[in-house]
Parts: structure tokens; sequence; C-alpha cells
């Protein structure tokens, strides 16, 4: 492996960021971290009203392509994906940041989640990833790597988590799957589980800044994660440093993950 040190690491490479809503957003950490070091921007926008916080993000890190995408319409997918075809002709790094559960499904415990809750919040924040996935893996011409975002409680119960708890769960499995499935195309897959951070989407969860506190209080490293210690992670990951490791769910939480 030859790395040349006089570029940025990621110069020539093409990511496709999936996520943001505003500058909180964990995926706006990964986009910034990814641009820094040298990388080509894709970036697409929930809706109308989400895209008046996005596009100016866009702007500001250059992004090469910014597109509409409701993950549950397949022509707005598919939109995507040929669209990168078209203007880059390749892709490598794909991060998935979607989450969503309807709000009573979320907050009224699993045991009183609807059936049909349950399987949009499976659709939207896991099975999305799946068909993100096929499409973009025709794209990796050269390897390349995939990431989702999952969190602790997909592993262990996180009160108040609710129904994203078995859907994280399900999401880490489909990460591993896929990590197995797309290796021999050399497209590595992981799945990044940070910890509480205050996003748009966190926000639905109940006695979510307990949440925060707990764990600021419980991390060995004495404080919580921001979304450009996510960003920098994924970013190492999509480098020749890391071309052996798929398949992991990573924990980026100042150590909580291993405390009982």
């Amino acid at each position: 492996m030859t790395i040349d040190n006089h570029r940025p690491i990621l110069e020539g490479k093409k990511a496709l960021i999936c996520g943001i809503a505003n500058e909180s957003s964990i995926a706006y950490g990964c986009a910034k971290a990814f641009r820094e070091l040298g990388a080509d921007l894709a970036i697409t926008y929930a809706n109308e009203k989400t895209r008046t916080y996005v596009e100016p993000l866009a702007r500001g890190l250059d992004a090469s392509i910014f597109l509409p995408l409701d993950v549950s319409n397949q022509t707005d997918l598919v939109a995507v994906f040929a669209q990168i075809g078209e203007t880059w002709g390749k892709l490598d790094i794909l991060v998935h940041s979607i989450a969503w559960a309807p709000k009573e499904d979320l907050q009224g415990g699993l045991l009183n989640c609807s059936a049909e809750g349950f399987s949009k919040a499976m659709d939207i924040s896991c099975h999305s990833f799946v068909r993100m996935a096929r499409l973009a893996a025709p794209l990796m011409h050269d390897g390349g790597v995939m990431f989702t975002m999952s969190y602790h409680g997909a592993t262990k119960v996180v009160p108040n988590y609710n129904v994203m708890g078995p859907v994280k769960a399900a999401l880490e499995a489909a990460s591993r799957y896929l990590a197995y499935e797309l290796g021999s195309q050399g497209i590595r897959v992981h799945a990044i589980s940070p910890g509480p951070l205050k996003t748009r989407a966190a926000s639905g969860l109940k006695d979510f800044d307990l949440m925060l506190n707990d764990a600021g209080a419980r991390a060995p490293l004495g404080e919580l994660v921001d979304i450009m210690d996510v960003g920098f992670t994924c970013a190492f990951l999509a480098t020749p440093y890391a071309r052996r490791l798929s398949g992991e769910t990573l924990y980026i939480d100042g150590g909580v993950s291993i405390m009982a």
C-alpha cells in the first residue's frame, strides 16, 4: 500500500451523504470531515422544508451534486444514483444517516407500537440502507465504503429508545450481511454507533436530555462526543489505512458503551 502524503488523502474520492437536516446533523459532520480531507460531495435533502437548511450547508461545502431524496420513494433513489453515475461515473463513499418512526409509536413504548408504525420505522431506518447499497454497489467500480448510523440501544436496553432499539438492531445486522455480500467487490460496510448527540432526530425521544446527561457522567473520557468526532472516524475508515476493516459496529461515545 502506497499513500501519497503530499495531497489530501481522500482527494478524488466521491462521497454521497444522505441525512443532513441542519448543521447539528451527524451526516453534516461526516460531510465536513470528508470535504476537509479532499473528497467531492453529493448531498441530498429530504423535502422542501429541509432544503431551506441544507442548501446553504451544501454550498459551503462546495457540493457538486445537490438533490432531493425521500428514501421511501424509489423514483427519488434511482434518480440520485443515476445523477451520480452521469456526473461522476463512480462512487466511493456512501453515508446513510436516516432514521424515522411515527412520534406516537416512538414515544409509546414497544408494547404499544402499532404494526404500521413498526413497519414504517423499519422501512425508512433500516431497509432504505439496503436499497441504497443495491444502487450504490454498481458505481463502486474500484471498491468503496458504506456507512449507516446506529446507537447503543441496538444491543442494550436504553429506556425510552423504544421501537428504535429493534430497528437499529436490524440495521446493524443488515450492515454485517451487506459487508459479507459486497466484500468480494472490495466494498466495505460499517455501522457507526455514536453516543447521544443533540440532533433533530434525537429530539423526538422522550427524556432525551436525561440520556445526554447520563452519558456525559458515565463516559470514561468525561465528556460527550460531537458530530466531528463521528465525521473524522468515518473519514479514517474511508481511507486506505482502514482497508482491511469491514462489517464492524464502531462505538464513538467516549467509552460509555464499555460501562456496566
